[in-house]
């Protein structure tokens, strides 16, 4: 990842958001923004496919040797996957709940992947414009405009911590955390901005209890990890991918100090 490559893949996000936005903004929203629902009866719009044709032709083209994993893709694309040593996974939506009911949280996600380690990623929120990339050992950047600010995880938490929930996804372990670290501030949020508010010191600690996928996790833990933070599954071990037949993520939480870990409950 050179800096050249880097910059083409944070222009291909704001161009996918573009894509998001004329549809979100456009007069017809309601009918443009009609639910279908996948064989796995997640949310699909037509905004998650015009972001994902946005990003999958631009990657080919960017980096033609490098396959590319979408939530989007066919069924025939993932077939050969685990033969990928190098891969670009993306979610060209994430949030389309959070996209259906505008309250703008929600994200396109872009990450590399080699060997199963994250090692760079772009989130862009198409609404305010804020666009997140790191990649771990050269660090993690907000970008607002053209302008680059460096972000720090905040290192080592204190009280009362921060922790973000998912506004869609508050389930009775979840709810069990919480209750075990009382006196927190307990923060909404949607998709994967909740990996960038860490990132940038304001959040310590999200906790997530049951599924995800590959590409809900990967962009936003390779920013994390260049900020300092980490993405850790039960057993305190960093998340990896394209490792094994499913694309399913198991329970994790995602912190800014990794010390944290140490006083959540069992």
């Amino acid at each position: 990842m050179n800096d050249a490559l880097r910059d083409a893949v944070i222009d291909l996000a704001r161009r996918a958001a573009a894509e998001i936005l004329t549809i979100y903004d456009s007069a017809s929203f309601e009918a443009d923004a009609a639910l279908q629902h996948k064989d796995d009866h997640s949310p699909l719009t037509a905004a998650d496919l015009a972001s994902h044709r946005c990003i999958v032709a631009g990657l080919r083209a960017l980096t033609p040797e490098i396959p590319v994993l979408s939530e989007e893709s066919k069924d025939a694309d993932i077939s050969a996957r685990r033969g990928w040593n190098t891969l670009w996974l993306v979610d060209p939506l994430d949030g389309t709940r959070e996209f259906v009911k505008r309250n703008g949280e929600f994200t396109v996600n872009i990450a590399l992947i080699e060997a199963g380690v994250a090692t760079f990623g772009v989130i862009q929120q198409p609404v305010t414009g804020a666009l997140w990339h790191g990649a771990p050992g050269r660090g993690a950047f907000r970008r607002d405009g053209a302008a680059d600010v460096a972000i720090h995880a905040r290192i080592s938490a204190a009280s009362p911590l921060r922790i973000a929930a998912s506004r869609s996804h508050r389930d009775a372990r979840t709810q069990a955390l919480l209750d075990a670290l009382p006196g927190s501030d307990v923060l909404g949020c949607g998709s994967s901005l909740k990996f960038c508010r860490i990132a940038e010191g304001a959040m310590d600690l999200y906790p997530r209890f049951g599924p995800t996928s590959e590409w809900d996790t990967a962009a936003g833990q390779a920013i994390l990890e260049a900020a300092g933070g980490a993405v850790l599954d039960p057993q305190g071990r960093p998340f990896r991918y394209n490792q094994r037949d499913t694309l399913l993520n198991g329970d994790f939480v995602a912190l800014g100090d990794p010390a944290l870990r140490a006083r959540l409950p069992a």
